[in-house]
């Protein structure tokens, strides 16, 4: 040993006798790699069991948070398509969502979350972002039936956008289809053609989109040609839908009543404390006499038509602009 520690004479037997034994040192580590092996192999497979499991919730969770964007997705387009067609809607709208659908398979009915605390009233028009829906038939104090157009028992007055061809489209208890009555077999009509409301019955306003004609048949033996029509509004797919407001006015009691308000609105300016006109400045027609201002004498009483002015300097008036009349009652007061 002490020859082998600090001589360097044994070395070449030490690595001839390493040669010899690493098979050996081999054999005695089989039993101890393979048990390394069977562990690892063990717990390989619980941890990838685990991981699996893992990532199956997780998976789970991904496909859920997904299938709700997707859902907020579709909502925001909606939304955003009944906006675009509330900004195009010239009447006071509300905003409703469908929360109910008439189970009945004979009525076209649905439920929407507005009543009469938002000042939903009966037979108010209903639209979505496509097209007339149908009216309100039946309100609550927070929800509110709605009779769809395509219901068998509504109807409701139309006219051919391209023509302006009057007629009555009735519903058929199908959610994608409407027929025109009594039109005759020689009218003006043609697939493609858009039917928007006529305003005729004072129940829903002129000029909604209603349906697009689908379908023409002429029966010459018969006096009117059977129409069918396909609604612009999706009856079975929207969930918001807008609640009309209507004006009622006509367009010339409309007008007059901006320009009343216009005017109105300018007199309760002129009263608000808006500066005095300078003297040479001839007073508005109408307008009240100018009031003194803090601190200035108040102005004498005007004369008479048929009495000259005051002289100037009286009671703090001043005479009368070039070319007024010397007679006018809204003399102004000198500062």
């Amino acid at each position: 040993m002490v020859v082998d520690a600090r001589f360097d004479y044994l070395k070449p037997v030490r690595s001839q006798m390493g040669l010899v034994l690493s098979p050996f040192y081999g054999i005695a580590d089989i039993p101890v790699r393979a048990w390394e092996g069977v562990r690892d192999q063990f717990t390989s497979r619980s941890e990838l069991l685990a991981e699996n499991e893992r990532l199956k919730a997780e998976q789970l969770l991904m496909q859920r948070r997904l299938q709700k964007l997707a859902t907020l997705t579709e909502q925001n387009v909606r939304l955003r398509e009944l906006l675009n067609s509330s900004a195009l809607v010239d009447d006071k709208v509300l905003v409703g969502e469908l929360i109910g659908v008439d189970p009945n398979p004979f009525t076209q009915r649905i439920l929407i979350d507005k009543g009469e605390k938002d000042g939903v009233f009966q037979g108010q028009p209903v639209l979505d972002a496509s097209g007339l829906m149908g009216q309100v038939v039946e309100v609550m104090p927070y929800t509110a039936r709605v009779l769809l157009l395509t219901d068998t028992t509504h109807s409701i007055p139309v006219q051919v956008n391209r023509n302006g061809l009057r007629a009555i489209a009735v519903g058929t208890g199908n959610p994608e289809r409407l027929e025109l009555r009594y039109v005759a077999d020689t009218a003006d009509i043609k697939e493609g053609d858009l039917l928007v409301s006529s305003g005729l019955g004072q129940r829903f306003p002129a000029g909604y989109p209603v349906a697009v004609v689908k379908e023409v048949l002429h029966d010459t033996g018969g006096p009117f040609a059977t129409i069918r029509a396909v609604p612009t509004a999706k009856m079975n797919r929207s969930r918001y839908v807008l609640l009309v407001f209507s004006d009622s006015r006509t367009p010339e009691q409309r007008a007059t009543d901006a320009a009343e308000a216009q005017a109105e609105a300018d007199r309760k300016a002129a009263e608000s404390g808006a500066p005095a006109q300078p003297a040479a400045a001839p007073a508005e027609p109408g307008a009240a006499a100018a009031q003194p201002h803090e601190g200035a004498r108040p102005a004498a009483p005007a004369a008479p038509a048929a009495q000259p002015a005051h002289p100037a300097g009286a009671n703090g008036v001043a005479p009368a602009a070039p070319g007024a009349p010397a007679s006018h009652p809204d003399a102004r007061i000198r500062h």
